[in-house]
């Protein structure tokens, strides 16, 4: 399967690098690339790619606003937002997850890494099995108390998929779930499914900022 790409960055020599290093692979190809959030967002409703690799300081419309946008639009279910940042953006990383973005990724990413982040994402899967993540989600749901209305919000849930939830935020995958609750993988990612349908989430990662914002799980509790 070709994934297709489009690359959202303000900085020609960086968007010239990822499409260099795109261009070595066979399954990986820019389709578009943008050099603000406003063409982000065209090139993707033009190009409707797998994978948008979205810069997250761009003039004018950056690349939160740009992330809502896409995430928003029904139309672009498919697409699947990775926002690029610094270590220095964890604020923005946090807004972003909260607006869509199925992960992110620091600009120094090795080579061989990059690639391998672009096909899972575009597998359907959250780029969280990073400690950092969560340490991102963890600090920033620290400086806020949980949504007034999280008892209803949650309210749909059973209390297996709260459960579920909870390792998610945790950061546990499928598998690690399953040994957890004593069962199979295949069954936690059913549980993760349906957490999401009833909560209107689209992946994990937000997924993972709903549980914290509610305070189904707190910051530090492990």
């Amino acid at each position: 399967m070709t994934v297709r790409v489009v690359l959202a960055d303000d900085q020609t020599v960086v968007r010239a690098g990822f499409r260099a290093l795109l261009d070595l692979t066979d399954d990986l190809v820019v389709v578009a690339e943008a050099a603000d959030g406003a063409q982000a967002v065209e090139a993707v409703r033009t190009t409707r790619p797998d994978v948008a690799l979205m810069d997250i300081r761009m003039p004018g419309v950056d690349g939160i606003e740009a992330t809502r946008r896409i995430a928003a639009d029904r139309t672009l279910d498919g697409v699947r937002v990775v926002m690029l940042t610094t270590y220095q953006d964890d604020g923005y990383v946090f807004e972003a997850l909260r607006h869509g973005a199925a992960g992110f990724l620091l600009k120094d990413i090795e080579p061989d890494d990059l690639r391998e982040a672009i096909r899972t994402v575009a597998a359907g899967q959250s780029l969280l099995a990073p400690a950092v993540t969560r340490s991102v989600v963890e600090e920033f749901a620290r400086l806020k108390a949980p949504e007034a209305a999280a008892a209803e919000r949650l309210a749909p849930l059973t209390e297996r998929e709260r459960e579920v939830m909870a390792l998610v935020a945790a950061g546990l995958s499928n598998e690690e779930i399953g040994r957890v609750l004593i069962m199979s993988p295949l069954t936690a990612k059913t549980h993760v499914s349906r957490a999401m349908i009833k909560l209107g989430v689209r992946d994990r990662a937000q997924l993972v900022v709903l549980a914290y914002e509610t305070g189904l799980v707190r910051p530090g509790s492990g």
